[in-house]
């Protein structure tokens, strides 16, 4: 089935295969299988798992715990790709095992961005107007 409009957002089954997909890396990182310096005693998170409509790409956006050294960390990732595609395999039941890339996911970044945002008094200062004004 082809989608006339790609903006509509990812399918039920790239949502579900992301899900385990993501289940699957963090017991990965979980069990400390990597071997690298930049990995080594690094608590991983993995938010989300973005896979492509063809199921064959898995974008995963990781943070290390206490976001320190985000950039190295996954770097390390990225260079343990096909190590860590064939200790992922085994456990999805896919025709074939995604390609991966890791991004550092700044999310928290972001949301804590939007909060300070929302809280600066420029902004309180607007909402006190409005209320005001719909007396």
């Amino acid at each position: 089935m082809k989608r006339d409009n790609p903006s509509t957002g990812p399918s039920q089954r790239m949502l579900r295969v992301g899900e385990l997909v993501r289940h699957a890396l963090a017991a990965l990182f979980a069990r400390g299988e990597i071997e690298d310096d930049a990995l080594r005693g690094t608590v991983l998170t993995v938010p989300e798992v973005r896979m492509t409509p063809d199921l064959k790409l898995a974008n995963a956006y990781v943070m290390p715990l206490g976001g320190s050294h985000a950039d190295e960390i996954v770097a390390a990732l990225n260079r343990h790709r096909k190590f860590i595609r064939g200790r992922i395999a085994p456990q999805i039941d896919l025709k074939y095992a995604p390609e991966f890339r890791f991004f550092v996911d700044e999310t928290f970044e972001e949301a804590g961005r939007i909060d300070a945002l929302l809280r600066s008094d420029r902004v309180k200062r607007d909402l006190d107007e409005d209320e005001n004004g719909e007396d």
